[in-house]
């Protein structure tokens, strides 16, 4: 069962229905649908994501207001057992730390109560704003994914692959 988590400035809250239409409206924003994408149907997209089997969709909730959507899922092969984040936050919110916390504390859950010793996320290689948020919480480069998607433009990008191992989350400053 979903659990409602509570950062320093946000709460991660299991996904509605009801969200999906705020979901939709963040999505369709040109700074997040560079990097999410999803076609010219986002409610539909942004359903489809939220009955993807083996992921966990947390609403980012700031003020009351849902301004993002934070995921994860699990590998559960016991040798290679880790957990990996995906987020995205209404860019009205950036730079106010709320994206740090909403993964800190998304990371401490993972780490705390479902025993994970390792976390991934990989973001973009040229998005330096959630690389400098995610080395904020502890994540590190790793390595460099190279044309590891396709972007809107049709050509193949970069990705970083960033890890956090459980001793190296950093608590808020």
């Amino acid at each position: 069962m979903p659990t409602t988590l509570r950062g320093a400035q946000v709460v991660l809250r299991p996904t509605d229905p009801s969200d999906v239409p705020v979901l939709a409206a963040i999505r369709a924003k040109p700074e997040v649908y560079e990097r999410w994408r999803g076609g010219g149907d986002l409610v539909a997209a942004v359903r489809e994501d939220l009955a993807e089997s083996g992921a966990e969709h947390l609403s980012i909730e700031y003020g009351g207001a849902v301004i993002g959507m934070i995921q994860w899922a699990a590998e559960t092969e016991p040798d290679y057992r880790h957990a990996s984040i995906d987020i995205y936050l209404d860019p009205a919110v950036h730079g106010r730390g709320l994206g740090t916390d909403a993964v800190r504390t998304l990371a401490r859950h993972l780490i705390t109560d479902h025993g994970h010793h390792r976390i991934v996320i990989d973001p973009a290689a040229d998005n330096a704003a959630a690389i400098r948020c995610y080395g904020k919480v502890g994540f590190r480069p790793v390595g460099l994914m190279r044309s590891y998607e396709r972007g809107p433009d049709g050509a193949w990008h970069d990705g970083l692959l960033m890890d956090l191992l459980a001793e190296e989350l950093t608590e808020a400053p």
